[in-house]
C-alpha cells in the first residue's frame, strides 16, 4: 500500500499533462501511485499517459469510454486508490520540488490528521508564478491536530480539492465523492473539512494552480456557471442531513453569497442576456439558504448581500459606481499631490547635481532604509574614528531614526536631504542598493560593502532562479554594478562570486567584513551585558537559530519546534530565536509556550546576539561564515534541503564542507546537543576547516583597511597586515567553560533517534 494516491484527471491539457506527471514522479519522496484517469480526452492526453506509464510501474492508469467531467474522473480514480492518502491535481497543475517529502513529515508530526491542507501558488497564461495574499489560516503555530471549531476560517479559503490531502479511510468512511459539474470542489470542499475529526495545516506552497487558459472552464462566458446553484443545493442538503453540523450554515451561507456575487459581477462570465435570471435564482437561494448569525457584516459584504437578497442589480451598480467615482477621485488627488512633490523633488535633485560635489560629506544605508547596521555601520562608525573630517549622513526610515548614533545625521529616503546628500555627497556606502537609484557624478565613491559570504545563488546567477529573482532587472542591475568603485569581501570564495555573478570594473578589497570587527574587539564584560539586557539566566546555554528565508514560502515559519526542542534538551538551554528580515511577522513557534524561547527578531545587531549566544543553529543563512570568526560551535540543521536547493541553489554542498555537526531532522537536532556531539571534537576540526577557508582576513581590522585604503588613500603595503587565525583571540562564550565539562551533556531523549549524518 503506497504512502500517497495522486490523483490527475485528465481531458484536453496534451500541453501540460507531461510536466504534470513529471512533477510528480520526481519526487523525492517516491512511496506513491499516480492514478491518472484519461477522461475520454480527444487530444494526445491518452498517449501521453501510455508513454509514461510504460517507464514507471507506479503510474496506474483509468480510462473512461466517455467524457464525465472532472468530478466523476476524481471518482473514479479514488475507486482505483490504494494509498493511505489521497491527492488532486488538475492535469494542467505540477508539484512543487520536496512537495511530498513535507506532507509526508507534516502529516507523521501531526499524529495522521483526516485531512491536511496546505498552501499553492497560481500560476498565469505566461508562466509567471503569482502569489495570493498571505493564507494567515495555514500557519503552523499552536496544537495540531486540530477541528474545524479551532480554525473556522479554514472554510473561507479557496474550495479547492487540489490543496489538501485527505485520508483514504475517512474518505470512505464518510462517502466522500465529487458530483458532476463545473463547481464540483464546492461541495466536496465543504463536506470533507466540516465531516473531518482531525485537521492539520502545512504552510508551503505544494501545488502550483496553473490558471486556466482563455476559453476554459470557469474563465469561459457560459450558462453553465448556473452549476453553483445545484452544487450549493447540495452542500446545504448534506448539512441538513446531519444536525450536527448545523453549526456551519452562517460561514458557508457568507460563502456561497460571496461567490455568487462575484460570478455576477465578472463582466465575461455570464452570457448577455442571462444575468437576469441568474441574479433571480440568486436571490431565490439567498432565501432559502439563509441562516442568521456569523457577526456583523463588512459595508462591502454588505452591499454583495443587498445585491443578492433583493436582486437590487441597478441600484447596486449606482452604489458600486458612486464608490468607485469617488475612490478614483481621491486617488487622482493623491496622486496629482505625488507627482507635483515629486517633479519638485526632480527639480531640486538636478540643481544639487550642477553643484560641487563635497568632498567632506559621506551618506551610508543598509538593507533599503533599515537601521544602523552590517558592514555600512561598521564603516560609518570607522570613518568618525580614523577621518573625523568627513562628515557622516546614515538613510533610514523613520521607525529605524533611533539605531543611528549620536552625531550622525538622520536622513529619510525620499526628502529633499537625502536627494542632497547623494547628490553631493563623496562617499556613497551601502550593502544591498540604494533605495532609490542615484546618478553616479565624477568624484564620487561608491563602495558596495554587500551583506555577507554567498552560499545561496545571486546576482545574475537567479537568472535561472525565476522563484528567488522576483522580477529582478538584471538590465537595471548590470547598469546599477556600473557605478560601483569598491566591492568588500571576506575571502577568495566571496571575491570570484561577486567579480562573476556582479560584473563590473570595480576593485574588490578583500580585506574581511567590518561588521566582524567587534568579535575580535569584545570583551567578556561585554558578553555578560549583552546577555543580562536579552533576560539570558545566568548559567544557561544560549543557541541562536537563524534561519534564512525561504523563497517558496511566504510567512517566518520555522521547520523547527522550539518548544519540543528545549522541552528534550532540559532546563539549562535557552533559544534567541532570529527570523530573516526578509519575510516580516514572527518566527513560527517563537514565544509559543515558553519562556526560553527569546524572540530577537527585532533586535538591531544581529553580531550583539551572536556575541551572547554560546552556540548557532541555522541552515543556509550567511551567518555561519560570520558566526565561526567566534570559533563556537555551529550546528547545521538542513532538514529540507532538496526544496532549498530547487527554489534557489547553493554554491557548494554544505554537507561536504560543513562549518559542524549536520542534522537532517528535528530529532537528529535534538539528538547533537544531548549527546554533546555539538562540542565534540569532530565539531571543533570542521569548524577550523571552515574557519581557515572562509575567515581567513576577520581579524578586527576590517574597518580600519577599508577607510585608510579608501577615504586615506594608503598603499596597499602601508595598511594593517592581517592578523593569522592562530593569533587570534575572539572573546569567549559565556558557557564556554560548562560547554567543554561533563554536564554538557544533557539525559538522552527517550524514543528512537537516528543521527545518520553527523558531518
Amino acid at each position: 500500500m503506497p504512502r500517497f494516491s495522486v490523483i490527475v484527471p485528465a481531458y484536453k491539457v496534451q500541453a501540460y499533462l507531461h510536466a504534470c506527471l513529471e512533477s510528480v514522479l520526481s519526487q523525492s519522496y517516491g512511496d506513491l501511485e499516480l492514478v491518472v484517469v484519461d477522461d475520454c480526452s480527444p487530444d494526445a492526453c491518452g498517449a501521453i499517459l501510455d508513454e509514461v506509464a510504460a517507464r514507471d510501474p507506479r503510474v496506474r492508469p483509468v480510462r473512461l469510454r466517455e467524457n464525465a467531467g472532472p468530478g466523476p474522473a476524481r471518482n473514479a480514480g479514488m475507486e482505483a486508490a490504494t494509498g493511505d492518502y489521497l491527492l488532486f491535481l488538475d492535469g494542467d497543475d505540477t508539484l512543487a520540488p520536496g512537495a511530498l517529502q513535507a506532507i509526508a513529515d507534516r502529516l507523521k508530526e501531526t499524529g495522521e490528521p483526516d485531512v491536511l491542507v496546505h498552501d499553492f501558488g497560481r500560476v498565469d497564461r505566461t508562466g509567471e508564478r503569482l502569489r495570493d495574499e498571505p493564507a494567515g489560516q495555514l500557519t503552523e503555530r499552536g496544537p495540531a491536530p486540530f477541528r474545524l471549531e479551532d480554525r473556522p476560517g479554514l472554510l473561507r479559503m479557496p474550495p479547492a480539492a487540489w490543496n489538501k490531502a485527505c485520508r483514504r479511510e475517512f474518505v470512505e468512511r464518510e462517502g466522500l465523492t465529487f458530483p458532476p459539474g463545473w463547481y464540483e470542489d464546492t461541495p466536496w470542499t465543504g463536506q470533507a473539512l466540516t465531516a473531518a475529526e482531525s485537521i492539520a495545516t502545512l504552510d508551503r506552497v505544494c501545488v502550483l494552480h496553473r490558471q486556466r487558459r482563455h476559453g476554459a472552464l470557469r474563465s469561459a462566458t457560459s450558462e453553465r456557471h448556473f452549476d453553483l446553484f445545484e452544487q450549493y443545493d447540495r452542500l446545504f442538503a448534506h448539512l441538513d442531513a446531519r444536525p450536527e453540523l448545523a453549526q456551519w450554515r452562517p460561514v458557508l451561507f457568507r460563502g456561497m453569497v460571496d461567490r455568487l456575487a462575484s460570478v455576477f459581477r465578472c463582466p465575461d462570465r455570464l452570457p448577455r442576456g442571462s444575468r437576469p435570471e441568474f441574479l433571480r435564482r440568486a436571490r431565490a437561494h439567498y432565501r432559502r439558504h439563509r441562516t442568521p448569525g456569523g457577526g456583523p457584516l463588512p459595508l462591502r459584504a454588505r452591499l454583495r448581500h443587498a445585491l443578492v437578497r433583493g436582486g437590487a442589480h441597478r441600484t447596486y451598480r449606482a452604489l458600486l459606481l458612486g464608490g468607485r467615482l469617488a475612490r478614483r477621485t481621491a486617488r487622482l488627488a493623491a496622486r496629482l499631490g505625488r507627482a507635483f512633490g515629486s517633479a519638485a523633488l526632480q527639480l531640486h535633485y538636478r540643481v544639487q547635481l550642477r553643484l560641487p560635489v563635497r568632498e567632506d560629506r559621506a551618506v551610508f544605508a543598509a538593507y533599503g532604509g533599515r537601521g544602523h547596521s552590517c558592514n555600512p555601520g561598521a564603516l560609518e562608525a570607522a570613518f568618525r574614528e580614523l577621518a573625523p573630517h568627513i562628515r557622516t549622513a546614515w538613510i533610514a526610515r523613520p521607525e529605524h531614526h533611533h539605531t543611528v548614533p549620536p552625531g550622525v545625521r538622520r536622513l529619510t529616503p525620499g526628502t529633499a536631504a537625502y536627494w542632497t546628500a547623494l547628490a553631493r555627497s563623496k562617499y556613497l556606502v551601502d550593502n544591498s542598493g540604494f533605495e532609490r537609484r542615484p546618478v553616479k557624478r565624477p568624484g564620487q565613491v561608491f563602495v558596495q560593502t554587500q551583506a555577507g559570504t554567498p552560499l545561496k545563488h545571486m546576482g545574475l546567477d537567479l537568472r535561472e532562479r525565476p522563484a528567488a529573482a522576483r522580477g529582478t532587472d538584471f538590465g537595471r542591475l548590470a547598469g546599477h554594478v556600473d557605478t560601483w568603485d569598491y566591492v568588500l569581501s571576506a575571502n577568495r570564495h566571496t571575491t570570484l562570486t561577486w567579480e562573476r555573478v556582479y560584473p563590473g570594473r570595480y576593485t574588490t578589497l578583500e580585506y574581511g567584513y567590518p561588521r566582524n570587527d567587534v568579535f575580535q574587539q569584545a570583551t567578556s564584560a561585554d558578553v555578560t551585558r549583552l546577555r543580562e539586557s536579552l533576560g539570558i539566566p545566568p548559567g544557561s546555554v544560549a543557541i541562536l537559530y537563524a534561519p534564512t528565508h525561504r523563497d517558496y514560502r511566504r510567512t517566518r515559519a520555522t521547520t523547527l519546534d522550539l518548544e519540543r526542542v528545549l522541552r528534550r534538551l532540559g532546563p539549562r538551554f535557552v533559544v534567541l530565536a532570529r527570523a530573516h528580515p526578509a519575510q516580516p511577522g514572527p518566527l513560527g513557534e517563537a514565544g509559543a509556550g515558553t519562556a526560553r524561547v527569546i524572540d530577537v527578531s527585532d533586535h538591531p545587531s544581529v553580531e550583539k546576539l551572536c556575541l551572547a549566544s554560546d552556540a548557532l543553529v541555522t541552515d543556509y543563512s550567511s551567518i555561519m561564515f560570520d558566526y565561526a570568526n567566534l570559533d563556537r560551535p555551529i550546528v547545521i540543521h538542513a532538514e529540507d534541503r532538496e526544496a532549498y536547493e530547487a527554489a534557489r541553489g547553493t554554491y557548494f554542498d554544505l554537507r561536504s564542507f560543513p562549518p559542524g555537526a549536520v542534522a537532517r531532522s528535528e530529532d537528529e537536532l535534538i539528538d547533537i546537543f544531548a549527546t554533546g556531539h555539538w562540542t565534540g571534537s569532530r565539531s571543533a576540526q570542521l569548524r577550523a576547516a571552515f574557519r581557515e577557508r572562509f575567515c581567513p582576513y576577520d581579524d578586527g581590522r576590517a574597518a580600519e583597511r577599508v577607510v585608510r585604503r579608501v577615504v586615506l588613500g594608503f598603499e596597499e603595503a602601508d595598511l594593517p597586515a592581517v592578523v593569522p587565525l592562530e593569533a587570534r583571540h575572539p572573546v569567549p562564550s559565556a558557557a564556554a567553560s560548562f560547554a567543554r565539562s561533563p554536564l554538557a551533556t544533557v539525559p538522552r531523549p527517550s524514543g528512537p533517534l537516528s543521527v545518520t549524518d553527523r558531518s
